[in-house]
């Protein structure tokens, strides 16, 4: 099955440059090019691709309002891998929120934005090494009270929990099977059923819910 690719970026240089490694790719096709989030939206409408490569910061509208309104279309949604310049930015947390899928730096290595495509294409979520714990616990130091996904918590198995207080520190699936000694399917049951319980979209937002309530706190142990 082909990927089918669309670049949105400010930058006509970093368009060219993703969508020459991609389209070198027998799997991915880039189906288009946006230079800002309001060409993105609609060319994600008509086009509907698999998945969106988001700028975070473009002019009209940027790629957090973008990946919102995407996101409010429902199953027919692309799925975003948000890429930025900046390894400590606050835009990245809100992007979590707006429903992004995944994060890389601009400055990534070529197999490592085709393989976080592939990720992202398949149903699973990315955050970047050089993003995801330092990131999280800058950024969701402030806990919300209740509300929202993070109520369901307490309605999951204990094992469930543990898998989500693994998830909240950026672990993947390997990782946290590694921890748990249990097999990776077995970890993938449980995220899956953690998704379904608490009618979240992937593991990235499983993040967001987690810190947001207060189940998980920056700098604990899992």
């Amino acid at each position: 099955m082909t990927i089918r690719v669309l670049i949105a970026d400010d930058q006509a240089l970093v368009r060219d440059g993703f969508g020459m490694i991609l389209d070198a790719q027998p799997d991915i096709e880039v189906v288009g090019e946006a230079s800002d989030g309001r060409e993105a939206i609609e060319l994600a409408r008509e086009l509907r691709p698999d998945v969106v490569l988001m700028d975070i910061r473009m002019p009209h509208v940027d790629g957090i309002e973008a990946t919102r309104r995407l996101g409010a279309e429902g199953a027919a949604s692309p799925r975003i891998l948000m890429l930025t310049t900046f390894d400590g930015d606050d835009y990245v947390y809100e992007a979590m929120k707006a429903g992004a899928s995944g994060f890389l730096l601009k400055d990534v290595r070529r197999d490592e934005l085709v393989s976080a495509v592939r990720v992202i294409a398949g149903g699973d979520a990315l955050l970047a090494p050089a993003l995801t714990r330092r990131l999280i616990e800058d950024f969701v130091r402030r806990p919300r009270p209740g509300g929202g996904a993070g109520e369901g918590l307490g309605e999951l198995t204990e094992r469930e929990r543990e898998v989500v207080r693994l998830v909240a520190r950026g672990l993947s699936n390997a990782e946290i099977a590694a921890s748990l000694v249990v097999s990776e399917a077995t970890v993938k049951t449980h995220v899956a059923r953690i998704l379904s319980k608490l009618g979240l979209r992937d593991r990235v937002q499983v993040v967001v819910a987690a810190y947001e309530s207060g189940f998980v706190r920056p700098g604990e142990d899992a």
